[in-house]
C-alpha cells in the first residue's frame, strides 16, 4: 500500500507477555469494553465533523495486574458482540483533526483502530496531539497505524528512515534506523509500523525494487529481521509487508490487479525467507497482498485465500499474530469483490483485521460481519479467535483502558 491512498515454525517474540499475563490483560480491555453498549449508525457521517474533546496524553505502557487467568476465548467472550466485531476493522479519516464520527466509532468499541495518511498529519504537535484525541476517544486502547517505511514513503515526513530501503545499509544500520524511526513513532503516538517491506524484487521490472531491501533474498532476511528488531526496541509493532511477496509483481495492486508468475517453489521458498525471518523477529503484524498467485491458489487474490493465509502463513510459517489486509480499496481487490464481501472472506480465509481506507467502507464492512456472524457458526468462531489475536497485541504494546 502507497501512503498516498486514500487507500510451523513458532514465533519468537521478546517483547509479548507470557500466556496467562496477555490473558488477564485482554480481560481489562474486556471489563472496561463490555460497559460499552449500542449499535452502529444507519448512516457513516460525513468528514469533518467537529473534533473530540481537548488532546489528553496517550496512555503509558502498564504494569500487569495480577489474576488467575481465563482461556482466551472465554475471555472475548465476555466481550458484546459489536466489540468483538470491531477488533476486525481498522478506518481511514480525512482531516487533520479527528472527526465526530470516527470519536463516536472509538468510543463504542466499534474499530481497533485507525491508520494515518500524510494528510492527517502535518506537524509535530499537530500530529501528537490527534493521536491523544484518538487515544483518548477509545479509552486508550487504539491501535494507531501509518506507513514509514523510509525515503518517500514516510507519512511523518519529520522522521526517519531518511533512505528508502535498499540504501539503509547492513543490518546492524538498518536496526539503528529503525530503532530512532520507532521511538519517534512512538513519541507522536503511533503503535503500528506498516514497514518492514518484506518483498524480494525477484523479476526485472519488479514495481517493488525500490522498496524492497535487497534482491538477494538473504541479505533481504537479515534486513527485515535488523528493522523488526529495532522498531520491537522502540515499543512500536512491526508489519511485514505484503504477503506472499509482492516481488514477482510488475504493477503495483493500488491501482491495477496483477498476477505473481512465480512457481510454488521460489513462492515458498525465496520469496518467503524475509517473512520467515521478521516472524521470528518478533513481528507483530503480517499484511496480506491483493495479487494472485495461481501457484497457490489459481481462484482467489492473496488476502482472500484460505491456502495463503490459513495454510501458508499460519500453518506452514506458524505465525499467530495478527494478519491485516492491505487496503481493502486497492483496485486489484475491487476487481474481484465488493469492499464488504472481501472483508468477509478475509476473515474466512483466517486474517484478523480489514483495513479500509475508503470513504463509507467502514461502516459496510461493519454490517457484514454482522450479516455473516448470524448466518455461520463458524464465522462466528473466526471472530472470537481475530478478536483474541488483536487484543493480545493491544496489550503487548502497552495499551489498554484507563481506570
Amino acid at each position: 500500500m502507497s501512503p498516498s491512498r486514500l487507500p510451523t515454525t513458532p514465533q519468537v517474540r521478546r517483547r509479548r507477555l507470557t500466556l496467562a499475563g496477555a490473558v488477564v490483560a485482554v480481560c481489562l480491555v474486556g471489563v472496561v469494553l463490555g460497559a460499552r453498549a449500542g449499535g452502529p449508525p444507519a448512516t457513516e457521517p460525513v468528514p469533518g465533523q467537529e473534533a473530540g474533546p481537548p488532546a489528553a496524553p496517550a496512555p503509558a505502557p502498564r504494569a500487569e495486574s495480577p489474576g488467575e487467568a481465563e482461556p482466551p476465548a472465554a475471555v472475548v467472550d465476555e466481550l458484546p458482540l459489536k466489540q468483538q466485531l470491531g477488533q476486525l476493522v481498522v478506518l481511514r479519516f480525512a482531516g487533520t483533526e479527528l472527526p465526530g464520527y470516527v470519536e463516536d466509532i472509538l468510543a463504542d468499541g466499534w474499530a481497533a483502530g485507525v491508520i494515518l495518511f500524510a494528510d492527517n498529519l502535518t506537524s509535530p504537535d499537530q500530529a501528537k496531539a490527534l493521536a491523544a484525541d484518538i487515544q483518548e476517544a477509545a479509552g486508550g486502547d487504539a491501535l494507531i497505524m501509518t506507513d514509514q517505511e523510509g525515503g518517500p514513503i514516510r507519512n511523518l515526513e519529520w522522521l526517519g528512515p531518511r533512505r528508502a530501503a535498499p540504501g539503509q545499509g547492513d543490518p546492524a544500520a538498518v536496526r539503528a534506523v529503525h530503532r530512532e524511526a520507532g521511538a519517534g513513532l512512538r513519541d507522536h503516538g503511533i503503535t503500528v509500523d506498516l514497514a518492514p517491506v518484506a518483498d524480494v524484487p525477484l523479476v526485472d521490472g519488479s514495481f517493488m525494487a525500490g522498496r524492497a531491501f535487497a534482491a538477494d533474498p538473504q541479505q533481504a532476511a537479515d534486513r527485515v529481521a535488523a528493522a523488526v528488531e529495532g522498531l520491537d526496541e522502540s515499543d512500536v509493532a512491526a508489519t511485514l509487508k505484503h504477503f506472499p511477496g509482492l516481488g514477482g509483481a510488475t504493477v503495483n495492486t493500488d491501482d491495477a490487479p496483477a498476477t505473481v508468475d512465480l512457481s510454488e517453489g521460489e513462492l515458498t521458498g525465496a520469496a518467503l525467507e524475509p517473512f520467515r525471518a521478521g516472524i521470528e523477529a518478533g513481528a507483530g503484524l503480517v499484511m496480506l497482498g491483493s495479487a494472485r498467485y495461481p501457484a497457490l491458489d489459481d481462484e482467489r487474490i492473496a488476502m482472500l485465500s484460505p491456502a495463503v493465509v490459513d495454510g501458508l502463513l499460519r500453518d506452514e510459517l506458524g505465525f499467530d499474530g495478527v494478519a491485516i489486509t492491505d487496503s481493502l480499496e486497492a483496485d486489484a481487490v475491487t476487481d474481484v469483490a465488493e469492499v464488504d464481501d472481501a472483508a468477509v472472506q478475509v476473515i474466512e480465509a483466517g486474517g484478523d483485521i480489514a483495513l479500509t481506507t475508503g470513504r463509507g467502507s467502514w461502516i459496510r464492512v461493519f454490517r457484514a460481519y454482522e450479516a455473516r456472524v448470524e448466518a455461520s457458526p463458524a464465522f462466528r468462531e473466526r471472530v472470537r479467535e481475530s478478536a483474541t489475536r488483536v487484543l493480545e497485541l493491544k496489550r503487548s504494546l502497552g495499551l489498554d483502558a484507563p481506570g
